[in-house]
């Protein structure tokens, strides 16, 4: 009878080892992939503003009152050519909208998302911009305020425009 539980034991152990081993020596390959992957673009600006014009954002804001009910968040990528991009808006550790969009032919490429705002919506948020595997490549915060406040909005200097002569995609 002893013999017989050693048996059993043994062939437990072993069909563990058959069917878990190559599953964490996967899950650590995986592991070491993602600390060695580097992204091959990146975004050169991005900005959130109240509008675009000719390709390019007209202002660059960082505090916007709740009586704005649409911003744009515009990002100018470098590198990426053929790859998928995805702008996600987040709000209070929620996703609000992915945006995704397909960078043509060509060392940089111009594109932009828009998200319309509920007053209620008053806080922090961020736009992450995602790589094709997921890997982030720029985050960008605002703060949505109470217009009631009677507060300006917070506006940077204007972005370099920069030549007309560049290829953009442009999607909401």
């Amino acid at each position: 009878m002893k013999r017989h539980l050693q048996r059993i034991g043994t062939l437990a152990l072993l069909t563990a080892l058959i069917f878990i081993a190559p599953v964490a020596a996967g899950a650590a390959e995986t592991a070491t992939d993602d600390e060695n992957y580097t992204p091959r673009g990146s975004v050169a600006r991005a900005v959130f503003t109240t509008r675009i014009e000719d390709r390019e954002p007209i202002d660059n804001l960082v505090r916007i009152p709740s009586s704005v009910d649409r911003i744009y968040f515009f990002s100018d990528l470098r590198g990426l050519d053929g790859e998928i991009i995805t702008h996600r808006w987040e709000y209070d550790g929620q996703v609000m909208a992915e945006v995704k969009f397909r960078v043509g032919s060509g060392a940089r490429w111009r594109v932009y998302s828009s998200k319309n705002l509920l007053p209620e919506w008053i806080g922090k948020w961020t736009v992450v911009v995602l790589d094709e595997s997921g890997w982030p490549l720029k985050a960008s915060m605002f703060e949505y305020f109470d217009a009631s406040q009677d507060v300006a909005p917070i506006t940077l200097d204007k972005p370099p425009a920069e030549a007309p002569t560049d290829e953009a995609q442009n999607n909401e």
